[in-house]
């Protein structure tokens, strides 16, 4: 089959994707920056679409000969509440795109709507799911409530709280019920439900074999972790309390934690059908589906994370389309070490900076500058990174973002993603020389106005500290 997936680069369609090209089939993956698509262009079944549904583009066509369109976009993590117009607008040039193809079914993935009163986020789901119902082509609708896999939204968030908090004073909402549904199953029913005929112009909810409220997720996680856990709910916390309650404590941004909370206020119990059965699908329960996502983290085999997305910081994506740093106007500490014995093992460190490794040197001076940009109502450094031992240009690396991860030309750009008054890169490099191989490390900062230039300055001796005892562990001899 010819398969069209929009959302290629998210969490979903990142796990969609090896699936579907292991079946055999062709497809057609709309990203909106092939620069953080690479590691898919290699296969020769699998054509890149660089493009963005909320900007018109009359240069754009998708195949005529199409047989499934997976729609796999939303908007819930980069602004509080406004996300309706941008979801209306993304669906309606997706289906301006697809209407004069021949494809025979639209796939998309709904959440579970069946309270009276609906979240912002929910509400926009359903008005998708109506407006691309209403099309020619016929749209098959499945809708899940919370997906557990290592990665999602809501299993770090889960995860971040268990695992940092041996006791929680936690909202009331921690009673609302759901029926959470390990990833592996959501990806079974995506492809499942292809070109079957007696699921066109239908919606079916999706969900595990258990129905469990907020508090019993917490309490099952923390068995699957071994872990000891005291959670103490209290009705005197608003949602904005509650929103902040899981920013400052997990790597959540404050508009996803805004709006999962707006959205943890709704049950999300799935209605009965019998769509595992016809498709041949075994649920899997949630601590089954803890512990294998608590697996591949381990295992460092992490396959895609909320995070990583440009919308969990905000961040533009005009950022990727340049590899060089700015030197004009720009503050610099660069910083050179010859390497002394094989680069091969210098390089391995660099590449498994940041997260749970850290920074080499000073992490409590890291740690600290993270706080200092959560209270700031920055990114901090929750985050971590996705795998331990990998990285790949895009990803998300504590309060940085990867722009440039090139393990062969022994170059890594990062970018600042705190809240600073200018820009920020760091930049690590091994190059040959007449002398042997040396280790440049750089840190760029482009002022903003006066503000800009006092905090460099005010910084400037912990530079020499962090940076220097940074590249001197960085390059010591094996």
């Amino acid at each position: 089959m010819k398969i069209l997936i929009t959302g290629a680069n998210g969490y979903i369609g990142r796990r969609l994707i090896p699936v579907l090209l292991e079946q055999g089939h062709e497809l057609f993956c709309c990203v909106r920056d092939k620069a953080r698509f690479d590691w898919h262009l290699r296969h020769e079944r699998l054509h890149t679409l660089e493009l963005d549904f909320l900007k018109p583009s009359r240069t754009t066509e998708f195949p005529k000969d199409l047989d499934v369109a997976f729609y796999l976009i939303h908007s819930m993590n980069s602004v509080i509440g406004n996300f309706a117009e941008p979801e209306r607008q993304s669906a309606a040039r997706f289906r301006e795109l697809l209407e004069p193809t021949r494809c025979r079914q639209i796939v998309y993935l709904s959440g579970i709507v069946n309270e009276k009163i609906l979240s912002t986020h929910l509400s926009s789901r359903l008005a998708v799911e109506q407006f691309l119902r209403a099309g020619r082509i016929p749209c098959t609708v499945l809708r899940a409530g919370i997906v557990v896999g290592s990665g999602s939204a809501s299993f770090e968030i889960i995860r971040d709280l268990v695992e940092k908090l041996p006791v929680m004073i936690a909202p009331k909402w921690l009673q609302t019920r759901g029926q959470p549904i390990a990833v592996r199953n959501v990806i079974q029913f995506l492809v499942g439900v292809m070109l079957r005929a007696e699921t066109f112009n239908l919606d079916f909810d999706i969900g595990g074999p258990e129905i469990l409220n907020y508090r019993q997720m917490l309490t099952q996680f923390a068995e699957a972790r071994g872990l000891r856990r005291l959670i103490i709910t209290v009705p005197v916390m608003t949602p904005r309390l509650s929103s902040y309650w899981l920013y400052f404590i997990t790597s959540t941004s404050f508009a996803l934690a805004a709006n999962l909370v707006d959205s943890m206020k709704v049950e999300t119990i799935p209605r009965k059908n019998n769509l595992a059965e016809q498709l041949g699908i075994t649920l899997i329960s949630y601590k089954q589906a803890a512990a294998l996502a608590l697996a591949r983290i381990e295992q460092g085999n992490v396959v895609s994370g909320w995070k990583d997305s440009f919308a969990s910081s905000g961040a533009s994506l005009a950022l990727m389309q340049s590899a060089n740093v700015p030197q004009h106007g720009c503050f610099q500490d660069r910083r050179t070490r010859m390497v002394t014995g094989r680069a091969a093992p210098v390089w391995q460190r660099v590449w498994c900076i940041g997260g749970d490794t850290g920074w080499y040197y000073g992490n409590w001076l890291w740690a600290l500058r993270g706080l200092l940009d959560k209270m700031a109502g920055g990114v901090g450094l929750n985050r971590g990174r996705t795998q331990t031992n990998d990285i790949e240009a895009g990803d998300a690396l504590d309060f940085w973002r990867v722009l440039v991860a090139d393990k062969p030309a022994t170059r890594l750009l990062l970018f600042a993603e705190m809240r600073l008054p200018g820009e920020a890169w760091l930049e690590f490099q091994i190059v040959s020389t007449p002398d042997g191989d040396q280790f440049i490390q750089t840190a760029t900062f482009r002022p903003r106005g006066v503000a800009g230039r006092l905090y460099w300055y005010a910084v400037l001796p912990l530079h020499h500290f962090i940076f220097n005892g940074m590249i001197n562990a960085l390059t010591r001899p094996d």
